[in-house]
């Protein structure tokens, strides 16, 4: 016979209804039935999504990734250091431009920063070439890469007249890479064991390095966005006169449209770099277009390193595992799923907070020249690290007199007597310059016991317009306080480009120091 059915379990006993907090919706955990209450249910049932999305967000900052890129660029950059060291010396730029000056433009809030004295610069740089080799093999990478980014900071505060964003990037990126632990793979560190975390690296270490490269990227093309550079000035000028470009390009310089292509080009590149570098399938074109474009820059411009520090950082924006199919035997693949089997290594609050902190001054930094009224390119307020590059071309000089108060005599003063012939050039153009630079003057004067006044008449052409006053010439420029407030002292532009073409002013003399 066949075998019986199993008896069904007997039926629950019956709950009595309560109505009260105590009743049957607390202890088996549904919702109520009623309007009342339902929503305070809802909320103990459904936990608040942002701590979730925050804990999401950290573990992904923290994954490990394959460290091979990561080193590439470590090697890459302390290279460059070392290279752009060596151009230093032998241009003489050491001597001209730190040692002879005996006054030097520093940045607002580090005037305590300056060269060292007597022949020091000398050995300075040529710590800074060993500092660059050292963090390029990864020898002691902890100690040696701290101090390669004081000294590309120390570098590039000791004298504003030759700021150039490179200069900028280098002592941002140098700041980074001290910060990161690009030396996990290819090192000598890891070759003798002194790294810990194996070949891989937290993603956020990989991703802070990329948002850095980016930053100048986007906001170089955005600064391009302007009136002047979309109707090709000054590419137009700079073609004209046939900048850095041998002359087999001659027939192509006078053409309009060459003007344009590389106007608009270059403005799109910068837009669309980044984007083009994050989507894989586009990553090799934009790769190969950076690598002319930037080869293009330096024949135009001569800008040293900063071409090779940009090829060389688009590769961070490759798979982090790149290197390794052109280095097998430098570095060898890790075991297969070692970095998958590798926990997160989720950053803390102080990491959070340091990524988040960079990333808004990075963000906001570049933004500050809004706040002053005029063209920035005119005023040059908030001009400095906002990666506006390359964008005008200014002409022309500063006239200074000095006003003795007590006499009423008044002479010419001649920059030449305290600046060198770059500081003199630069500042010519510059309003915070030719402040700072009164200001000098008049405290040396103080010293000798004369009470003096400061005034300067700087005609300025910019990208080709008619030649006008950029500073009024009748403001005392000793009794300016220098502040990060607009200077009202700043001439406002008047001319829009192309307005009184072939009306120009004939130009002035040439500046001191060119």
């Amino acid at each position: 016979m066949p075998a019986a059915p199993p008896l069904s379990p007997p039926p629950a006993p019956m709950t009595p209804f309560r109505s009260g907090p105590h009743g049957p919706r607390a202890r088996l955990g549904r919702p109520a039935s009623g309007r009342h209450g339902e929503g305070r249910e809802k909320q103990k049932m459904e936990p608040d999504p942002r701590p979730a999305l925050a804990a999401r967000l950290a573990e992904r900052l923290g994954e490990p990734v394959d460290g091979a890129s990561l080193a590439f660029f470590r090697a890459a950059f302390g290279v460059l250091v070392a290279v752009n060291v060596v151009r230093w010396f032998l241009l003489g730029k050491i001597a001209d431009d730190l040692i002879e000056p005996s006054f030097h433009f520093s940045y607002r809030g580090f005037g305590w920063v300056s060269p060292w004295p007597g022949n020091l610069p000398y050995v300075f740089f040529a710590l800074v070439g060993v500092l660059g080799l050292c963090v390029a093999l990864g020898y002691r990478y902890r100690l040696t890469s701290a101090l390669l980014s004081l000294g590309m900071a120390q570098w590039f505060l000791w004298e504003k007249t030759y700021y150039l964003n490179h200069y900028y990037l280098l002592a941002l990126l140098a700041f980074l890479l001290a910060v990161v632990p690009a030396h996990r793979v290819a090192s000598l560190d890891a070759r003798s064991g002194r790294t810990r975390g194996g070949p891989t690296v937290p993603r956020w270490s990989l991703l802070l390095l990329r948002f850095q490269v980016a930053v100048p990227y986007v906001f170089a093309g955005l600064a391009k966005v302007n009136p002047d550079w979309l109707r090709a000035e000054p590419m137009r000028m700079w073609l004209a006169d046939g900048r850095g470009l041998p002359g087999y390009f001659g027939p192509l310089l006078g053409l309009e449209a060459t003007a344009y292509l590389l106007s608009y080009g270059g403005l799109l590149l910068d837009l669309l770099m980044v984007p083009a570098l994050l989507w894989r399938r586009t990553r090799g074109p934009a790769f190969l277009v950076g690598l002319v474009f930037h080869a293009l820059n330096q024949l135009l411009f001569q800008i040293g390193v900063f071409p090779l520090l940009m090829i060389a950082a688009s590769t961070l924006f490759f798979a982090p595992s790149w290197p390794r199919a052109f280095g097998r035997r430098i570095l060898p693949r890790p075991a297969e799923g070692a970095s998958r089997r590798e926990p997160a290594a989720r950053p803390g609050a102080l990491c959070l907070s340091f990524l988040a902190l960079w990333a808004a001054v990075q963000l906001f930094l570049p933004l500050r020249h809004l706040a002053y009224p005029g063209d920035v390119s005119w005023t040059e307020e908030g001009h400095r690290f906002a990666w506006r590059m390359k964008l005008r071309d200014k002409a022309g000089a500063a006239y200074l007199s000095l006003t003795d108060v007590a006499t009423g005599k008044t002479t010419n003063l001649n920059p030449l007597a305290y600046l060198s012939r770059s500081q003199a050039a630069e500042m010519s153009t510059h309003p915070d310059m030719i402040l700072a630079f009164a200001h000098h003057v008049a405290d040396l004067e103080r010293r000798r016991g004369r009470d003096v006044e400061i005034r300067a008449r700087v005609p300025i052409s910019l990208n080709g317009r008619p030649y006008q006053l950029l500073l009024d010439p009748a403001v005392d420029l000793a009794a300016v306080r220098d502040s990060l407030r607009p200077a009202s002292w700043i001439l406002p532009l008047e001319t829009p480009l192309h307005a009184t073409r072939g009306q120009d002013w004939a130009a002035p003399a040439a500046a001191p120091g060119r």
